[in-house]
């Protein structure tokens, strides 16, 4: 039941937030009384960690599926964005923005923990870049992958990207496109070439 509970959480969390979403909507989705909800989690706090954490365990293994199958850095790194913005339902509720606003310390302990993960996935990237002649050898790999890392967390701020003037889905493509024209070389910027989408609107909604 724990376990139900959950993928119950998660899912209604992603889709209408953390903030609006209560643990009778949790317990009425589900079919079951709010009494079994709290046999198994103290209150709706430790229930959005448990979710939270639970979600970032499940992207890590996705994205560790995604490094051992693709064929080069850069096809890996559109991958991961893809798997990514899927699973979280495209941010459409900026699920990250709530938490930290409404779950701060849970936010900043994600926040470490994502980091962590990322940081070393992008260095192994890097280095496998370099490696085979599609990014710059001169790269700076720790200041890069730290850079890559902030502007992830920046573009998912709504003060500055708000939803009424920018599509997640061009917010995204264009941060990824920014990052790896600034690291790719002639030969890399041919192969991105094949991934960049041309069907993709200007900047708005």
């Amino acid at each position: 039941m724990k376990e139900k509970i959950i993928k119950k959480a998660e899912e209604l969390f992603l889709t209408l937030g953390f903030k609006s979403i209560t643990m009778d909507d949790i317990a009425n989705a589900m079919g079951i009384s709010k009494k079994t909800i709290y046999a198994h989690f103290a209150n709706k706090t430790e229930l959005v960690e448990v979710v939270t954490f639970e979600a970032l365990d499940q992207i890590h293994q996705g994205i560790d599926s995604i490094k051992e199958t693709s064929i080069n850095p850069i096809e890996e790194l559109y991958q991961i964005k893809m798997f990514v913005m899927n699973y979280l339902k495209n941010e459409k509720v900026s699920p990250k923005f709530q938490l930290k606003k409404y779950y701060p310390k849970i936010n900043d302990l994600l926040n470490i923990k994502q980091f962590e993960k990322m940081n070393s996935c992008v260095i192994d990237s890097l280095k496998k870049g370099v490696e085979t002649g599609l990014f710059r050898s001169e790269i700076n790999l720790e200041f890069i992958s730290r850079m890559y890392f902030s502007g992830m967390n920046g573009i998912r701020d709504i003060n500055v990207f708000p939803d009424a003037l920018f599509d997640k889905h061009y917010i995204f493509e264009s941060y990824l496109e920014y990052h790896l024209r600034a690291i790719v070389t002639s030969k890399g910027l041919n192969l991105l070439n094949n991934y960049l989408n041309p069907n993709l609107p200007n900047n708005v909604t």
